[in-house]
């Protein structure tokens, strides 16, 4: 580790390690998305192209980015690819894989016993309780908190398959907050309306940001042993490493909240415009002229008027009955 070059500007974007737990979850995850999208064609169901890019390009991409790229090769000599890993787990990547709206894809393309399993599971009691906005929230902000001020991270550092395990870990919290707020609107309490989740999403941005101002303010090094040991002669001082960290987890936490605000109002007046057309339809079924009565053959059905031409017909039948 200590005889890698120096990350430069070209490394960043051509360094790459394989990194096999990760591939395999991102297959796993993408052949699944296939065959999902696969079966309702084969039904003439539609599956909307853009979910499909969000999952594949925003979610597996940023899954593979985080865990395989220059990221992954420095993140055990520098702090701050460490650090930026960890953010796109946590944030960018569950926001990826919930526009994609991977539960609703399985439970359209999924037979009627096998839908009603994962539904199930999904508004289950322990699921709700993990997904209640303020409980998720909480348990993000806890899991990298964790990460960064107790053993965790530098024993990650020391054991492979614990750093898998810690990918894993922050993934699944993102994904607790991100996915019920985006797509799974059954598993959230019945006040979490669409003002109150924009307001969630703004409130989760600001929660976000904290972990990044504790590490780049922490007067004490974060997993400093490891990382005085282990920086090499071209790296910066290693506090000042883990400020450039604090400032990138900061600063992808901000970027992140917009996208995933706008994707909330966006989501709000897809809502809203529905509810106008089945409000519309509604109220032109209920004015649907009555059918008249008919009283002669060759008599004209009467209909429905404005009050405008009734009220001058009234007004110029007393007008000729005066004359």
């Amino acid at each position: 580790m200590g005889s890698l070059p120096e990350l430069t500007t070209g490394r960043l974007f051509s360094a790459w390690q394989t990194d096999l737990p990760a591939l395999l979850l991102v297959a796993l995850l993408g052949a699944l998305y296939c065959w999902g999208v696969l079966r309702l064609r084969r039904r003439g169901e539609h599956w909307p192209t853009a979910r499909a890019a969000a999952f594949a390009l925003l979610g597996l991409g940023t899954l593979i980015v985080a865990t395989m790229s220059a990221l992954a090769v420095y993140d055990h000599v520098l702090f701050w690819p460490a650090a930026v890993q960890n953010i796109l787990l946590d944030l960018v990547a569950p926001l990826g894989l919930a526009l994609g709206d991977p539960l609703g894809l399985a439970l359209r393309a999924l037979p009627e016993r096998g839908a009603g399993r994962v539904q199930r599971v999904v508004t289950g009691r322990l699921m709700r309780l993990f997904t209640f906005p303020l409980v998720s929230t909480a348990l993000v902000l806890v899991t990298e908190l964790t990460v960064y001020f107790t053993p965790y991270f530098e024993t990650a550092l020391r054991v492979d398959w614990l750093h898998d395990v810690m990918y894993l870990h922050l993934l699944l919290a993102g994904c607790l907050f991100v996915v019920p707020v985006l797509t799974r609107e059954e598993v959230l309490p019945a006040w979490c309306t669409h003002p109150v989740r924009a307001a969630l999403v703004f409130l989760d941005g600001v929660i976000d940001a904290v972990p990044g101002i504790v590490v780049m303010t922490h007067g004490t090094l974060i997993a400093g042993s490891w990382y005085l040991h282990h920086a090499p002669s071209w790296s910066p001082d290693v506090q000042r490493d883990q400020q450039l960290g604090g400032g990138a987890m900061i600063s992808i936490a901000e970027l992140v909240a917009l996208p995933f605000l706008l994707a909330i109002l966006a989501q709000w007046a897809r809502t809203e415009r529905a509810e106008t057309v089945a409000l519309d339809r509604r109220l032109e079924a209920e004015l649907v002229p009555a059918a008249p009565a008919v009283e002669g053959a060759g008599e004209e059905a009467d209909r429905v008027r404005p009050w405008w031409e009734t009220e001058n017909s009234a007004v110029a039948q007393r007008i000729q009955q005066q004359r």
